[in-house]
């Protein structure tokens, strides 16, 4: 086994940390949005996240040793730059959005929409999500694990088209979002 691949799996394993570090934030933002009265959206799908979740972060080390997977240092130093780039948009996300950041969807009524930091522009309304998109090409590709980067990148699109329209009707519960334009009353 290379040394790169020991590496890759030393990134995977603090990514994981990372993960976990998110899952704590979220409770105590749980906590703190229903203690204002927050209610929690698209509960079915969530389970279906957390093991798409985790089973990216099983696939790619699993990926790099059982096909040994070999990449080239700059290939390895390029994807490991854009991977790094995500984290800091994740918490740059997660910082803007302060206790009202969750990996659940959870509206607190009567809030405004956040409008600042990467959800100022109307023209990237999930910048999160985009976040999430890139980290799941770019990270298995540190170490060449291209077919975990396809896979999850199929799977996790249908979980977004299905996430961000909860989210979406969710969010228009808020007193100045736009209400959704197929005319159809939020959920």
């Amino acid at each position: 086994m290379p040394w790169t691949a020991w590496l890759f799996f030393a990134l995977i394993a603090l990514t994981a940390i990372e993960r976990l570090v998110e899952l704590r934030y979220s409770k105590r933002h749980a906590a703190w949005a229903f203690a204002r009265g927050g209610e929690e959206f698209g509960q079915s799908h969530y389970p279906f996240m957390v093991v798409l979740h985790t089973a990216f972060l099983i696939a790619m080390p699993m990926e790099v040793w059982l096909l040994s997977r070999t990449v080239g240092l700059p290939a390895m130093l390029v994807f490991l730059i854009l991977a790094l780039g995500c984290q800091a948009g994740r918490w740059w996300c997660i910082t803007t959005l302060g206790p009202r950041w969750n990996s659940r969807v959870i509206i607190v009524p009567d809030l405004p929409r956040i409008t600042t930091g990467p959800y100022q522009w109307s023209w990237l309304r999930h910048p999160n999500y985009a976040v999430v998109i890139i980290e799941g090409i770019v990270l298995p590709m540190v170490h060449g694990a291209w077919i975990t980067a396809s896979v999850f990148s199929v799977l996790n699109a249908f979980l977004l088209r299905a996430r961000i329209h909860v989210e979406e009707r969710a969010l228009a519960r808020l007193a100045d979002a736009p209400q959704p334009t197929d005319g159809s009353a939020p959920e």
